[in-house]
């Protein structure tokens, strides 16, 4: 077995140390907020299975390029003056994905507990054959 200098958790602890962490109760009453981009950087399959309405969709393994200006893949709502939330199932790869995005200079917060506590907390669900 391969022995790692540092495990999948200890990275996300060190992570999470060092961004901004948002409550699933807070982004909810964010959502309405125009000034507010919720981002969803799950998996397509997992999104299939609910998102939060008006969520801009990014999957994780282009995030980096997405938000970089000078990247052939970036995407102009990255460049707006907003506030960014990224979001994942359980919190582990958008603490991940903001801790890299804050050592790229873009600020970002992520959703502490990601999807997993949203529809339980009250936060509404839309999915793929809905409107938003």
């Amino acid at each position: 077995m391969v022995k790692l200098k540092k495990s999948a958790a200890e990275m996300v602890a060190q992570a999470r140390a060092r961004i901004q962490e948002v409550e699933t109760k807070d982004l909810i009453a964010m959502m309405e907020d125009p000034d507010v981009v919720i981002v969803d950087i799950r998996d397509p399959r997992e999104r299939d299975r609910g998102y939060i309405p008006g969520s801009f969709h990014a999957p994780r393994g282009m995030v980096e390029f997405w938000v970089d200006p000078d990247s052939p893949y970036f995407k102009p709502v990255f460049g707006e003056a907003k506030k960014f939330v990224f979001h994942c199932a359980s919190g582990w790869r958008s603490a991940l994905t903001v801790a890299t995005l804050q050592d790229m200079g873009f600020d970002a917060a992520h959703l502490r507990e990601g999807f997993s506590t949203w529809q339980a907390q009250g936060g509404p669900v839309a999915r793929p054959d809905q409107q938003d």
